[in-house]
């Protein structure tokens, strides 16, 4: 962003979505959402971002990357911008957070298990009868 003089020039939606790795459509669904704010415009109407949305998009994408929702990400954003919650209030969203991660962790070694018994009851002949489909097929 430096452009070898010391000044700082702006960077285009698709600069910025090279920058940070950040889908171009993404980035503009975020504006549209409020979740980066807009970006000042030029003369000729362009876009124009800086190191602060470059920063704003890497919280958010790492936000995301650890399954924080959308609207958990908003709250994050709001004590980051100063607009309300406190350091405890964060804290408390992330341990809500680790606890749905748990419980999706249960969940998947839930699924592993019934598949891996399962698939260990196939018996890899040529019949019409699979271990697989019929547990597909069984009601619960």
């Amino acid at each position: 962003m430096n452009d070898g003089r010391g000044k700082v020039r702006g960077l285009r939606r698709s600069e910025l979505a090279r920058l940070t790795g950040c889908n171009l459509e993404t980035i503009r669904y975020y504006e549209n959402i409020g979740i980066m704010p807009p970006p000042p415009r030029t003369a000729r109407n362009y876009r124009v971002y800086d190191e602060s949305h470059v920063a704003r998009l890497r919280f958010v994408m790492r936000a995301r990357d650890l399954g924080f929702t959308l609207e958990e990400t908003r709250d994050l954003l709001d004590l980051v911008d100063g607009r309300a919650g406190t350091c405890p209030d964060v804290q408390a969203l992330a341990q809500r957070h680790i606890e749905a991660v748990r419980a999706k962790i249960a969940d998947l070694r839930r699924i592993e298990r019934v598949l891996s018994e399962t698939v260990s009851r196939c018996t890899g002949d040529e019949v019409p009868d699979c271990a697989v489909i019929d547990a597909l097929q069984q009601a619960d």
